[in-house]
């Protein structure tokens, strides 16, 4: 059993971009889907989307690479299940002075550290990107 569905998530992406995989399967939860569409409209993965076709819904994330070198160069859970991490606007963390992304879970919705700062918003910080 699988205590930690977003690390899993998170693993199996960078497993994959590591290994050159042209795409890598999840299982389907909102929150993923959601992650995924913020890697995919930052510019990490080319698209994303989810198939039903199977008994559980999967996301089919395809992957992104610059040259051979994939253009994730790491995923880091921050927030995990048995300890949560919580920020305020004025401590969003800018991921190597704004080349890497951190994805926030706020009150309106998931979203990257930059926009949760536009919006003044902060929230539950689950993962840093670059």
């Amino acid at each position: 059993m699988n205590t930690d569905p977003i690390a899993d998530f998170l693993s199996r992406v960078r497993n994959a971009s590591a290994a050159g995989l042209a795409e890598v399967l999840a299982p389907y939860s909102k929150i993923k889907a959601e992650m995924s569409r913020i890697l995919a409209e930052e510019g990490y993965i080319w698209s994303y989307e989810v198939d039903t076709k199977a008994a559980h819904p999967q996301l089919k994330l395809k992957l992104k690479y610059d040259n051979k070198a994939p253009v994730i160069r790491a995923l880091r859970r921050v927030s995990k299940p048995g300890v949560r991490t919580y920020v305020a606007v004025n401590e969003i963390p800018r991921v190597l002075g704004g080349l890497g992304i951190s994805i926030l879970s706020t009150s309106k919705g998931v979203m990257t550290g930059s926009k949760a700062r536009k919006a003044k918003l902060g929230g539950e910080l689950l993962a840093l990107v670059w």
